[in-house]
């Protein structure tokens, strides 16, 4: 199947190129904000957070007061992207030195009395440096007063792991120091999506966070060797493991992330499942006692390949695996690593080419840590590649429901990181024809500028996670197979996601973001085209000059539509028929709101084709605007009854 996501970049080398304090652009930005006492980094993986967060702690340390300096990472092993680094010798005024007795990513429960009493001890002492997991801050901070953290830096890595959500004690816990000490924070996350459903902190304690955005594109446009990535889907029918070989190419470097044994695409067998993976592969030749890499002879041409299983459970021999990942540093030292749970944030394996997913992946914070251990920049390649193996739904199935949301997820899951990755623009309401737009900007007619600090900051750091909850909510889902009018889509469903998103907002406000979502969406998902020194840009199958461009002809675009026309190119007719079907029977309700938008289009169809929408019609929008009549006859017929 096709990639339903090509993105190219230009390999300017920026992102890695440094400035005369040794920092790369993205830090650059962060330490523009260093007096900030709360600071949110919202940067992809690789971009160099940890590094961004030492200049900025020290900085605090040196010139701002701080005394202390706490970081909190997820999992033990993303501790080590902490360890002393040398800074001076790249032009910085201090060095990062943390003492290895403050450094608790070790192993151990990470709630151990040991543990405990470290982090306290450190609290007491003259100690300046801790390292530890989210779990040990956690169970530290239990046992201690906020007004310790009076004067101190706390730096949560991994942001997203924490949310407003009640069961959440480290979203909790940072309220509470924020209330009630004069402690610094520094957040950082990888994702753009955080916290997906629930969000990371309430609107009024993240209001108080100065926001430091880095995005993809930049990121991925100033490497010097990769030069476009790829995203695609595989659907397939019967077990995952009869189908995985279609996909998987041992002769690029490769993570494998096997499903969630909840899933409903697991055997729920999954040690069976790596085994039947690498029988497929070849033949087990050997098994290293020192390093636990399995030794595997291809069985196309007898190459031997090293695979890294991390699926194992026993602890012991999962270290020995982890550990020598850690030290690779050879392209040769590592060929396919099978995971489930693990290889996801903080994992680096600079070679890999191809992240190959199997199952659709709930959370689109997983989906952009997963792609970004194939976007690492490393002179073995010059494309990398994100495949999510799908199981196709099967009318006979009782896991039809299932099966259709998982897919319909997964394609508005691309749509999302297409928009994610691709260029950002800057929109601006077109006044008249002489009004002409900058490099970076398009000028649109009719466009309402933001009239709110409120709504400026929303455009500027949460567009992304805006549109991650439009894309994945359910009746937009219902919406996407163009079975609803694209005004009604525009105007009717995306404003009512973004009253619930963001509640403190008035009409004036919500019409101000939706126009800039849509006009976001449909820009990005546009193919724009230069022919002399004048922009083209395609849309509903033809192309618009794009210095003529009003928001009501964005208005009538689908922001879905081409998803789901790949979609259609992707699957069979009977499995097409069968998400139709499963749509049909779960269709969202007509309301007057929708009815309004399509009484006009009724009126031109009755005017067009001298007679009404047929309600058996193949095509869902003349079906829809057939059921709109009856509808509003029904409407009529209860108020002259009443």
């Amino acid at each position: 199947m096709p990639n339903l996501v090509d993105v190219k970049y230009n390999q300017t080398g920026k992102s890695k190129s440094t400035n005369q304090y040794g920092m790369r652009e993205m830090q650059e930005r962060a330490f523009e904000y260093r007096d900030a006492q709360y600071l949110l980094i919202k940067s992809p993986p690789a971009s160099g957070k940890s590094r961004a967060l030492m200049f900025l702690g020290l900085d605090k340390l040196v010139n701002q007061g701080i005394k202390k300096i706490i970081v909190a990472v997820p999992e033990r092993s993303i501790g080590s992207s902490f360890a002393p680094t040398n800074l001076k010798k790249f032009g910085f005024f201090a060095n990062w030195q943390p003492n290895d007795n403050y450094n608790l990513c070790t192993p151990g429960n990470d709630g151990s009395k040991s543990k405990v009493q470290a982090f306290k001890k450190f609290m007491e002492n003259g100690e300046q440096i801790l390292i530890c997991t989210h779990a040990t801050l956690r169970f530290a901070c239990d046992e201690l007063n906020e007004t310790i953290f009076n004067n101190t830096l706390i730096a949560i890595d991994e942001f997203h792991h924490v949310s407003a959500d009640a069961e959440n004690r480290l979203g909790d816990l940072l309220r509470e120091v924020m209330c009630k000490s004069t402690a610094h924070i520094i957040a950082m996350t990888g994702s753009y999506f955080r916290g997906d459903s629930i969000p990371v902190l309430r609107p009024e304690d993240e209001e108080k966070f100065t926001k430091v955005t880095y995005n993809y594109y930049e990121q991925l446009n100033g490497y010097e060797f990769l030069k476009s990535l790829g995203i695609g889907y595989h659907f397939y029918q019967g077990k995952y493991t009869d189908a995985i070989m279609e996909i998987l190419d041992t002769d690029k470097k490769t993570i494998l992330h096997i499903p969630n044994v909840n899933s409903g695409e697991s055997t729920k067998k999954k040690h069976d499942e790596v085994d039947y993976i690498l029988d497929a592969i070849g033949e087990v030749i050997k098994q290293d006692k020192e390093t636990g890499v399995i030794h595997v002879k291809r069985h196309s041409d007898g190459k031997m390949l090293k695979v890294a299983d991390l699926v194992e459970d026993n602890q012991k021999e999962r270290d020995k695996i982890v550990n020598y990942l850690r030290q690779a540093n050879d392209i040769n030292d590592m060929d396919l690593i099978i995971a489930l749970g693990m290889a996801k944030e903080g994992f680096d394996w600079p070679f890999c080419e191809h992240a190959l997913t199997v199952g659709y992946r709930g959370s689109l914070t997983e989906i952009i840590q997963i792609i970004g251990r194939a976007t690492r920049d490393s002179n073995n390649k010059t494309h990398a590649q994100f495949t999510n193996l799908i199981a196709q739904p099967d009318a006979e199935d009782d896991l039809v429901k299932l099966s259709v949301n998982n897919m319909l997820k997964a394609i508005t899951a691309s749509l999302l990181m297409e928009q994610v990755l691709a260029p950002n623009w800057k929109f601006k309401t077109k006044i008249d024809e002489f009004d002409k737009a900058k490099p970076g900007e398009i000028k649109i007619r009719g466009l309402k500028e933001p009239s709110s600090k409120r709504v400026k900051d929303i455009l500027e750091s949460d567009l992304n996670d805006l549109k991650a909850t439009i894309l994945q909510d359910d009746t937009m889902l219902k919406a996407m197979p163009g079975n609803v009018d694209p005004e009604v889509i525009n105007k009717v469903l995306i404003p009512k996601i973004i009253k619930v998103k963001y509640p403190d907002l008035s009409e004036d406000e919500v019409e101000e973001v939706r126009q800039h979502v849509v006009v976001d969406s449909v820009i990005k998902n546009g193919e724009i085209k230069e022919t002399g020194d004048k922009r083209f840009i395609r849309m509903a199958g033809s192309f618009v000059d794009i210095d003529d461009i009003h928001i009501d002809l964005i208005d009538r675009i689908n922001p879905f539509q081409k998803a789901f026309e790949i979609l259609s190119k992707s699957v069979t007719t009977k499995v097409l028929k069968v998400i139709q079907d499963h749509i049909e029977a779960t269709r969202i309700k007509m309301d007057f709101e929708e009815a309004k938008i399509l009484w006009p289009k009724i009126q031109e169809f009755i005017k067009m084709y001298n007679r009404e929408p047929n309600l058996k019609s193949n095509d869902p929008l003349e079906k829809r605007m057939a059921e709109c009549i009856i509808y509003l006859k029904e409407e009529k017929r209860k108020r002259n009854n009443s």
